[in-house]
């Protein structure tokens, strides 16, 4: 092979590597988060979650993607041990679905129905019509989305042709078919299968370029054998290197992933070669195909998955012995599970990311909603313990902030389609009305406090007052968490009315208010505490206008909120009118 031979093999395996993760992330980007989902909730029983890991690993052709998602689970809390091993037997299975779909390029016959099977024949019309998917659609869409995995599915099968066609006039090399014999050593062979796939972190791909190897006809089945079983060990890799730093059990899934690969090797290199030994299987000579190599990678995982499924429990044991538990001196952080689940190896498939920020805001809003009913509880019958436990509320608010919103900017620089891209921009504009409802909690205690501290009252009147508006904001609050927890912009659209009518109560008490003051009914300082509270609960209907009009108006791609609110909202909109004039008469001061 001269230097030209080399950049074309070179160059058909930059395509294939391009082709195989451009295809890979279109399929993540596709399934939208679902398959993530479902391996979160239906891996109960050990078997439905080997099937669940082989389903979604052949989908997303990524054994290594599968694991480190495994990984992620573990780290945050959403997965048991138990339920992960599952998972990882099954991901081996499914990763062998690529080689089968790449064994098509060894198809040769003159038959033009079988022809047609031939990658190279359709691939060029799936280009086509992927390249005009792309052109066409918008970013993020779901059509421009499918051209990616059909443009990907296209350059991986037109690097494999190149690299085949580039290997095979080195069936006749004698340095190269020397070089491939010494891979017939099982020792030389799995170390070369397992540093190509630690390198290239791709089972799937590696395998891929043994089968293009195997298009030369250089390429014995006694050397593509234990390549074959170096790679499955060297795929284990990828999850390690994501445990680094992760906690003791997210450490222990990527060791279960280790050890059922290299048990499993083992076991079917020893038992392979001894019976070789007596019986000197005559195949091992035969030249290696793609199907073959397809029929191996297969057999072996499955086989393997099979011996090894009534023994998950020992790898568990096996990955916890390795693993020690945390000591006395190593205290690890609790974070609330809606936190702990925001873990960065999850960036890598936005689509499920987002859903879980979305999660941690839902319960984020459900802290807010509950710092302010214990505020009215305090305002209605003074306790310290409440007093407490809204500052503690507070603070917990505070802290999913802080987390949820760096968690959003990473996310913000994937790969989103364009119904997780407008779900991200709800996620950033609320979760800061959201924070603020926590702050208006704290501040209605500490006018209360005060209250309390100075030895004043407010008037039968005031507090009754006072308990019709609380009403009111119960509803507005209840209201917009239940839009943002379903994205019901139904709901949302009558948060607006409400906010109007609390906007209107406020401005009445403290008319009635002014009232009291000149006639020496109410005292100036418990009056500037009354005017305080106000102020506040104003401000939190304030907030649920904003989280409504931000799930609206994203909705509809609009960006100004208050434009949205002043014009469509309350300048012509006639279902804002009658719900405004309803809820007037529902929600009046005694």
């Amino acid at each position: 092979m001269d230097i030209f031979g080399i950049l074309t093999m070179v160059g058909g395996l930059a395509l294939f590597l391009y082709g195989m993760n451009t295809m890979g992330d279109g399929l993540v980007m596709l399934s939208g988060g679902k398959l993530e989902q479902v391996l979160e909730r239906l891996t109960k029983k050990r078997i439905m979650a080997l099937l669940l890991g082989a389903l979604v690993t052949a989908v997303i052709q990524s054994s290594s993607a599968t694991t480190v998602m495994v990984v992620g689970f573990v780290n945050s809390g959403i997965m048991k041990l138990t339920q992960a091993v599952g998972i990882i037997m099954g991901a081996n299975i499914g990763t062998t679905i690529t080689s089968w779909i790449l064994s098509l390029t060894g198809i040769s016959s003159g038959n033009v129905f079988i022809k047609l099977l031939k990658p190279s024949s359709f691939s060029p019309v799936l280009a086509a019509i992927g390249i005009i998917c792309m052109m066409t659609g918008k970013d993020g869409s779901r059509k421009k989305t499918i051209g990616s995995i059909l443009l990907g599915f296209a350059v991986l099968m037109f690097g494999m042709e190149t690299m085949s066609g580039a290997v095979s006039p080195l069936k006749d090399n004698p340095t190269f078919t020397g070089m491939l014999t010494a891979f017939s050593n099982p020792i030389l062979g799995m170390a070369a299968g397992a540093v190509l796939t630690a390198v290239i972190q791709s089972s799937s791909a590696s395998v891929g370029i043994l089968q293009a190897l195997c298009m030369s006809g250089a390429v014995t089945y006694g050397t593509a054998l234990p390549i074959i079983m170096g790679q499955n060990i060297g795929t284990c890799v990828t999850a390690l290197i994501s445990s680094i730093g992760a906690s003791k059990n997210a450490k222990r899934a990527a060791f279960i992933h280790l050890y059922f690969n290299l048990i499993g090797t083992i076991l079917f290199m020893a038992v392979f070669y001894f019976i070789n030994h007596f019986v000197n299987f005559a195949f091992l000579s035969n030249t290696a195909g793609a199907a073959g190599i397809a029929v191996i990678h297969s057999l072996f995982n499955i086989g393997c998955a099979i011996v090894l499924f009534p023994f998950a429990d020992k790898l568990v044991a096996l990955s916890t012995f390795t693993v020690k538990n945390q000591t006395a001196s190593e205290p690890e952080q609790i974070l609330p599970e809606e936190l702990a689940a925001l873990d960065e190896r999850f960036l890598d498939s936005p689509s499920f990311a987002i859903q879980l920020c979305k999660n941690a805001v839902i319960k984020m809003a459900e802290y807010s909603k509950k710092a302010i009913f214990l505020a009215m509880e305090v305002q209605t019958e003074y306790s310290s313990e409440k007093v407490a436990e809204v500052i503690q509320l507070e603070q917990l608010v505070d802290q999913f902030e802080d987390s949820i919103g760096t968690y959003l900017v990473k996310l913000a620089g994937k790969d989103l389609s364009m119904d997780d891209s407008h779900l991200l921009s709800v996620l950033l504009h609320c979760i800061s009305d959201f924070e603020r409802i926590s702050d208006h909690a704290i501040n209605i205690t500490e006018a209360v406090d005060k209250l309390q501290k100075q030895g004043l009252e407010f008037t039968s009147q005031g507090k009754h007052e006072l308990d019709s508006l609380g009403i009111a904001i119960r509803d507005i609050l209840t209201m917009t968490q239940n839009a943002f927890s379903t994205g019901n912009t139904t709901t949302a659209a009558d948060v607006e009315p409400l906010e109007e009518v609390i906007d209107d109560l406020v401005l009445e008490m403290k008319r009635r208010h002014i009232v009291r003051l000149r006639s020496g009914n109410c005292s100036m300082e418990a009056g500037l505490l009354l005017e305080d509270i106000l102020t506040n609960y104003e401000r939190v209907s304030d907030h649920c206008s904003n989280i409504a009009a931000a799930l609206i108006e994203i909705q509809a791609d609009e960006l100004d909120m208050h434009r949205y609110i002043d014009v469509k909202i309350k300048g012509s909109d006639p279902h804002f009118q009658k719900e405004y004039l309803r809820l007037k008469n529902i929600y009046i001061l005694p």
